[in-house]
């Protein structure tokens, strides 16, 4: 099977970890580290290695020793070099939130599509092996029918000049940025979308930086989540049935590597404790990417739920400012 070969377009700190992902994901390689500034790329390659440094992210592009890229650049750039790598024939792996909105998106995705290219949003907890095994608990009922899923991701967000996540323009906020994985927990739960959403927000520096949001479902299911930047660290998930539920205290990723758990409860209040693979799940996401990519097949399942995602931040996003219950369209 043929090795993939990933550029990584930029040297933003999450480049770091997506970069040693890709060096142990199975059948990948990290050919070329491109960044505005040569220097900056060397110094990146030194430290984290590849294969090459390169100065511009159009050159890596256009070389033919390059199979996908991973893009870790701020949101306000996810269209434009999603476009600009699905042209040149490359797949992506593009950061989250997909785009700075769901127009943005479906072009971005018409792009890859028209273009023969997969494309993956860097969202990597559904990627892995405890994932695989809280979705099994779901599917096959032992939580009977479900009706709630609650969640939270806050952490401290320092504020500083470089900090893209306070910058409007560039697609700063809390929603856009980790309310991203609270919606995804509801999305990958429920199999569905929400049909309407409210959030309350509050704002420093003109973006959202505390958030709150309940989401409505088909078949009177609910969703809710709070995110901030002003918090202690949190990741949870909770979901719930009519007989049963499903604790993450650390869905997003595990506060200890060597100890990837959940919890389930019957209606009696009696707790299984359900040990699972001892996983780096940005290796995961990358090996997904390479499977899909090797298949020779376009999946459409995960550009789809990218933009669902999309679709329903929107929504939260205009909640929040409007103070009204808002429809996803």
């Amino acid at each position: 099977m043929k090795t993939v070969r990933f550029a990584v377009l930029g040297t933003a700190k999450i480049a770091t970890k997506v970069g040693r992902a890709i060096h142990q994901a199975e059948g990948a390689e990290l050919a070329v580290i491109a960044s505005r500034e040569l220097g900056k790329a060397q110094a990146w390659l030194e430290e984290h290695h590849a294969q090459e440094a390169v100065a511009g992210y159009d050159v890596a592009l256009q070389r033919s020793d390059v199979d996908a890229v991973y893009i870790p650049l701020p949101p306000s750039l996810h269209k434009e070099w999603t476009i600009k790598a699905a042209e040149a024939g490359k797949h992506v792996l593009c950061e989250k939130p997909t785009a700075m909105n769901a127009i943005e998106a479906r072009e971005m995705l018409a792009a890859c599509r028209s273009n023969g290219v997969q494309f993956l949003d860097g969202t990597m907890w559904p990627h892995t092996p405890r994932a695989a095994a809280m979705k099994k608990v779901i599917q096959e009922g032992r939580l009977g029918k479900l009706r709630r899923v609650v969640s939270a991701f806050s952490i401290q967000m320092s504020d500083t000049p470089e900090q893209h996540r306070y910058v409007p323009e560039l697609g700063g906020g809390v929603l856009y940025d980790i309310g991203w994985y609270c919606i995804r927990a509801a999305l990958w739960a429920f199999d569905a979308v929400p049909t309407h959403v409210y959030a309350t927000a509050t704002y420093h520096r003109g973006v959202d930086n505390n958030a709150t949001a309940l989401m409505w479902f088909s078949d009177n299911r609910m969703a809710s989540f709070d995110c901030g930047y002003d918090l202690t660290r949190r990741k949870w998930m909770e979901v719930v049935g009519e007989s049963g539920n499903l604790v993450c205290d650390d869905f997003l990723s595990p506060w200890d590597i060597e100890k990837q758990r959940f919890w389930t409860h019957d209606d009696e209040g009696v707790a299984t404790v359900h040990d699972c693979q001892s996983v780096v799940q940005e290796t995961c996401m990358v090996e997904s990417l390479v499977r899909l990519i090797r298949s020779g097949n376009l999946c459409e399942f995960w550009p789809q739920r990218s933009l669902d995602n999309q679709r329903v931040v929107d929504a939260l996003m205009k909640s929040a400012r409007t103070g009204n219950r808002e429809e996803v369209v």
